[in-house]
């Protein structure tokens, strides 16, 4: 793994010293320097997944679509969801909030006697291999993921905030990123919340973020493919997410149908093994369409749900919801 984290490493030195710096120095900014070197890194994971989406998911997308493209604008505004998390407008937003936040926290345990503990310590021999490491490292995080995924299906509050993401009905590779912003300051307080608490290094981290978001955005495209009976209990595929997806199957916590299925299924972020495990697991072989149920299906008044249809619209359609008045 040595070789990889050079080749990055020299690259994000570059990008930063080329741009970065430079820009920092113009803004007067220059006490930010770590941040900004540490931002660089972001920056550079998120052109190298866009260049990927770009250049092999979007392609794939064109040969073996499951349905055609009717709604460019509801695309156009993924792009906008999409460009704000992989070009680390919002990585930088959480540097500035959330992360001192937990840095001074954990700082504080670890003054009070808090053990700093590493998950790979616990195999000495075995875990010290860097991609032994970095496997346990994934696996555990998956789990987390899984888990945050379920709350934000079966608390009410946070189904509110996550609808955002389940009412593109136009579903292609870059709706991964389409969230209400509050409901991803909640998952990364989690995330990053779990990250102090194991231990992980920084560089396992990025490489496991960045892993898993390039998944999701495959996931989440607009292709007809399924890894067969075998590969979908070993890798999570766009059938398998797109099943979640489904309109009136796929999740709605709140459905009047007191049926398992109804109430979610497919929540897995990489690995299906967590819904296999938890009994929430559907590999039918189906391409249905996606979208949430008020969304085409009217209520006792006639009238279907509006979520927004720019940016600025879905979020504060969301906050309308949170308050009990949309």
């Amino acid at each position: 793994m040595d070789w990889l984290v050079q080749i990055f490493g020299e690259a994000q030195q570059y990008l930063f010293e080329g741009v970065v710096q430079p820009f920092l120095f113009h803004a007067g900014m220059a006490n930010l320097l770590e941040d900004g070197y540490a931002a660089t890194g972001w920056l550079l994971v998120g052109l190298i997944e866009i260049v990927i989406m770009m250049g092999i998911i979007v392609p794939l997308q064109h040969w073996k679509p499951v349905e055609a493209v009717v709604d460019r604008q509801a695309i156009r505004v993924d792009i906008i969801y999409t460009l704000i998390h992989r070009l680390g407008l919002f990585r930088l937003g959480l540097f500035f909030t959330i992360d001192p936040m937990w840095d001074a926290v954990m700082g504080k345990l670890h003054v009070w006697g808090f053990p700093v503990f590493h998950l790979d310590d616990i195999w000495p021999g075995v875990t010290d291999n860097a991609w032994v490491s970095l496997i346990l490292y994934l696996l555990v995080f998956d789990l987390v993921e899984y888990w945050i995924h379920r709350g934000q299906h079966g608390y009410t509050w946070w189904w509110k905030l996550h609808a955002v993401h389940h009412s593109q009905r136009q579903m292609t590779v870059w709706s991964d990123d389409r969230n209400h912003l509050l409901d991803d300051v909640i998952h990364d307080a989690i995330i990053v919340l779990v990250a102090q608490l194991i231990g992980v290094a920084p560089g396992q981290f990025v490489a496991i973020v960045a892993l898993t978001q390039l998944s999701q955005s495959f996931q989440h495209a607009n292709v007809r493919i399924w890894f067969g009976k075998l590969g979908e209990r070993l890798w999570i595929s766009p059938r398998f997410h797109r099943r979640h997806h489904a309109i009136g199957i796929g999740h709605e916590p709140l459905a009047p149908v007191r049926n398992k299925k109804v109430h979610g299924n497919n929540f897995g972020v990489l690995l299906p093994w967590w819904d296999m495990a938890f009994g929430t697991a559907n590999f039918d072989l189906r391409y249905d369409p996606t979208g949430i149920r008020d969304q085409v299906q009217p209520n006792a008044q006639g009238q279907l749900r509006d979520y927004g249809r720019g940016f600025w619209a879905q979020q504060w359609r969301a906050v309308l919801r949170l308050m009990g008045r949309a």
